[in-house]
């Protein structure tokens, strides 16, 4: 190929025309070309901090979301070669395609970290496996979860990833008070001693951030959903990550009511926000009808 950068120098040149325009829609969310162009050039950088260099093999394994979109632009600025292949493959399909194109690097989702990790003594090249993207399943219980959302204005926090971080944190120091030594994963994956404890979900509604706290309290058990939604168990197994509890972590299942006293405090703290019993204000009942709206719609 001529100029391999080809295809970045080209998303470069629209972007700086056209801007705002749309370039990608996902569920409710608008991502615009600059936005895409900003994206890429984020994932350009952080592989090229990894001596990804022109020519260098970048596995794709990403259903189609946004951020399949930003890695594939990203890989053709550095002159790299994008190798996409279907997150249905299992792992002596994964260790072949990685092997014949001798892939340096895998960008991948969360929850496929342990697939990759596994095969990876069997892939001589692959030197890193990057981590995006959220679970594509999250477990409610009554008696073992507990959620709280905030509805906030999006000038709250400079970024989606910066609501996904300062949350996290925020979730980090509450579950402190309960003894639980637990640890902030990229894009709201909150995790103790290598299993999710707790998960933070962000949602872009207009002018507004919807954003869910999911904590697990006791043990979760996913049996019961799955006697009700059939799963195969390729999917199942790939979807599924290790959890663990407050409970099996201290011995003690604590109340939604103790967690809430707990996080009060916090929430306070870190981002200034008082709560009180009462109806919600028009802006924060808009943002939750209308993410109500569209996860029943889906």
């Amino acid at each position: 190929m001529d100029n391999p950068r080809g295809l970045g120098r080209m998303l470069e040149e629209v972007a700086r025309k056209q801007k705002k325009r749309q370039a990608l829609l996902f569920g409710n969310r608008e991502v615009s070309y600059r936005e895409l162009d900003e994206n890429a050039n984020k994932v350009a950088n952080g592989l090229q901090s990894l001596g990804i260099r022109s020519g260098d093999r970048v596995a794709l394994m990403l259903p189609n979301i946004p951020d399949f979109v930003y890695a594939f632009f990203g890989i053709q600025k550095l002159g790299a070669v994008a190798v996409p292949f279907n997150t249905m493959y299992k792992g002596r399909e994964i260790i072949h395609i990685l092997n014949d194109c001798e892939a340096r690097a895998i960008i991948t989702m969360t929850n496929f970290a342990n697939l990759i990790n596994e095969i990876q003594e069997d892939v001589p090249s692959l030197e890193h496996i990057i981590l995006t993207g959220q679970r594509t399943m999250v477990f409610v219980s009554p008696d073992s979860t507990v959620n709280v959302q905030m509805v906030v204005d999006k000038d709250t926090f400079t970024s989606g990833d910066d609501a996904f971080r300062v949350v996290g944190e925020l979730l980090i120091d509450t579950l402190k008070t309960f003894g639980v030594e637990a640890w902030y994963k990229h894009r709201g994956g909150i995790r103790c001693g290598g299993k999710k404890i707790a998960t933070v979900l962000v949602s872009e509604v207009e002018n507004l951030l919807v954003i869910n706290c999911l904590a697990f309290l006791g043990p979760l058990k996913t049996e019961d959903f799955f006697r009700v939604v059939w799963v195969s168990p390729e999917i199942k197994d790939k979807v599924m990550e290790p959890t663990t509890s407050v409970e099996e972590q201290t011995g003690t299942r604590p109340s939604v009511t103790q967690f809430k006293d707990a996080l009060l405090p916090v929430l306070q703290s870190r981002l200034g926000i008082s709560a009180e019993q009462g109806q919600l204000k028009r802006d924060e009942l808009f943002g939750y009808e209308k993410t109500r709206a569209l996860a029943d719609k889906e």
